[in-house]
């Protein structure tokens, strides 16, 4: 098979850009409230996430129009920044709602966390493309000791992130491993290692109380919420810009809750659609990994494929009540600044893949 160097995937791009697009006027009808109340401006967040979807999509066409084996040199280096980055939050960030999790420099304040999330795709695709798969046992433990310090450093302030960034390790893995007996141990690793950080704040077992009957904790208020605002919608919801749940009822409705409030003002129907393109996204990534000319470039497709994938399935889960509540975006369409420009520097990543894909 030969390689080409031809235009990116036109179904991905679509599909990124139809989120992204679907995410801001999302955005504006769950945040308006919230911005007039809290500075006087119902496009204050509007406004600001512009901003870093603006320098998000500088990002994605900068990254998609370079040969993406460049980075294959600055894989080590860039995930070396993430753990400093990290380090450096726990010393000097700032805090905000109990969590220190952004660092600011200037004007400008970004969360390290969401930086991780590529870092560690791109160090697992270089190291597993340049290692013996056959000696499954040895890779498996040299990606494990080489993850768990950010995961260590991430989890401290941000649990949610530090799944993600374990999750798209083991998925990694798995699909690079021609061994399944590895990954069921990473498994069990996983599960001790997470099992620990659940036990070393109260809180966080707290959740778990609140999850099983969030109607009798005042630390539920969120999540009941949610819930109501889920089965108020309907088949077709109020209509865009006419929830009610928003306005105060759900805190933060902007945020990781946001899939609540579509669900009420667009309705199951728009929920699924919403889902679906996601589930287009997730495809076109496996297509891109398929015909990808080296197994780096396969496994950086994949490994954006498992952060949109366990990020999205995270984030309804918890909007539904189906796993304990814990501060997980929903991709492209929540508010964060960091989060929107670094997940399209990853789409940027597999429309490079995508450009130099097997004919």
């Amino acid at each position: 098979m030969r390689a080409k160097s031809g235009k990116p995937d036109g179904i991905l791009l679509a599909a990124v850009l139809f989120l992204t697009v679907f995410g801001m006027i999302v955005l504006y009808s769950m945040s308006a409230y919230n911005g007039r109340v809290r500075f006087g401006d119902s496009a204050y967040y509007f406004k600001k996430q512009l901003f870093a979807l603006a320098l998000g999509l500088a990002a994605m066409y900068g990254i998609a129009c370079m040969d993406y084996h460049v980075l294959l040199k600055l894989s080590v280096p860039a995930y070396l920044l993430s753990l400093v980055l990290s380090g450096a939050v726990l010393l000097f960030g700032d805090a905000y709602n109990g969590s220190r999790r952004w660092l600011s420099i200037g004007p400008l304040s970004f969360q390290p966390a969401e930086y991780a999330k590529p870092a560690v795709i791109l160090l697992l695709a270089g190291f597993v493309s340049r290692m013996d798969r056959r000696k499954s046992g040895r890779m498996t433990a040299a990606v494990m000791l080489m993850v768990l310090p950010i995961v260590g450093l991430v989890g401290t302030n941000n649990l949610s992130t530090a799944v993600i960034i374990l999750g798209i390790a083991v998925l990694m893995i798995f699909i690079s491993n021609p061994k399944y007996l590895p990954f069921l141990w990473i498994l069990l690793a996983g599960t001790g290692f997470l099992g620990i950080f659940l036990s070393m704040e109260s809180y966080r077992l707290e959740r778990l109380a609140i999850w099983r009957n969030p109607e009798l904790y005042e630390k539920g208020f969120q999540t009941v919420q949610g819930l109501y605002a889920i089965g108020s919608g309907g088949l077709f919801g109020r209509g865009l810009g006419n929830s009610l749940q928003k306005l105060g009822f759900v805190p933060e409705a902007q945020n990781d809750m946001i899939f609540a409030v579509i669900c009420e003002e667009l309705g199951l129907f728009g929920a699924l659609l919403l889902i679906l393109l996601f589930l287009l996204l997730l495809w076109r990534f496996m297509v891109v990994a398929t015909h990808a000319p080296d197994l780096f470039g396969s496994l950086i497709a994949a490994g954006i494929m498992g952060h949109i994938a366990i990020q999205v399935i995270l984030n309804i889960a918890v909007v539904t009540n189906t796993i304990p509540n814990t501060g997980i975006t929903l991709p492209f369409v929540s508010y964060g600044g960091t989060s929107v420009l670094f997940l399209l520097s990853e789409m940027g990543l597999a429309l490079s893949v995508s450009r130099c894909s097997r004919t």
